[in-house]
C-alpha cells in the first residue's frame, strides 16, 4: 500500500514527538532510523544496513557508515549537540572510499535534533530541526522514488520572509573535485559552514 502525504506528514510528526528527548548515539541510533523509515512504510532491512565497513583508498584508515543505502544515501549519525561539520566531512570521505557504482545522490548527518541533508547532485543542502521535521519531509521524496525538489516550499518560504520583512539566506557549497587513484576525479561536497 503506497502512502499518502498527508499519512506521511502525520507520521512524521509523531516521530518527532516520539523522539524529541532523544540524544545517544549508539544506544539509539538504529531504533531511530528504523522508526524515520517507517514513516516511508519502508524497511530499512530491505534497503540498506547498518555499519557498513568502508577502508580508504590505501588502506589507512577505515570507517563504518552508520546506516548506507547503496547508490541512494549515506547517514552519519552523532550524539545530541556533536559537530555535523564534522559528521559531514566524514561522511563525504566514505562516500569517496565507496565504489563508484554504490555512491549515493544524497548525505544525511544527523544528531538526532538537528538534520542536514545534502542533494550532491543538485548541489544543495537542506537544514532543520527535528520538530520541523513534518515541513520537510517531502526533501525525502527519494526514499519513495520520486524525484526531489528542496524548493518545494522553499519558494512560498522565501517570498513569507521577504514579505516580513526578514533577511533571506542561501546555503551553498564548493564542489571540490578529488582525484582518486588511477587519476579519475571524484566529487566531494564539503560545507564552509
Amino acid at each position: 500500500m503506497r502512502l499518502g502525504w498527508d499519512e506521511i506528514k502525520r507520521r512524521a510528526k509523531a516521530f518527532s514527538d516520539e523522539w524529541q528527548h532523544a540524544h545517544y548515539e549508539k544506544g539509539e541510533t538504529q531504533l531511530f532510523y528504523n522508526a524515520f523509515f517507517q514513516i516511508f512504510g519502508i524497511s530499512v532491512r530491505q534497503v540498506g544496513s547498518f555499519e557498513r565497513r568502508v577502508d580508504s583508498f590505501d588502506a589507512s584508515r577505515r570507517g563504518f557508515i552508520d546506516l548506507f543505502w547503496p547508490g541512494t544515501l549515506i547517514v552519519e549519525q552523532k550524539s545530541a549537540g556533536r559537530d555535523l561539520l564534522a559528521a559531514q566531512s566524514q561522511a563525504l570521505d566514505y562516500f569517496d572510499w565507496l565504489p563508484e557504482r554504490e555512491q549515493p545522490r544524497f548525505v544525511l548527518t544527523c544528531d538526532f535534533q538537528n538534520w542536514r541533508l545534502l542533494d550532491l547532485e543538485e548541489r544543495k543542502e537542506l537544514r532543520f530541526h527535528l520538530q520541523d521535521l513534518h515541513k520537510h519531509i517531502s526533501a525525502f521524496d527519494f526514499m519513495l522514488g520520486r524525484k526531489v525538489s528542496f524548493d518545494t516550499q522553499a519558494g512560498v518560504t522565501i517570498k513569507a520572509t521577504e514579505l516580513m520583512g526578514l533577511p533571506t539566506k542561501v546555503v551553498s557549497h564548493p564542489l571540490r573535485q578529488r582525484p582518486r587513484p588511477g587519476g579519475t576525479p571524484v566529487r566531494a561536497l564539503r560545507s564552509t559552514g
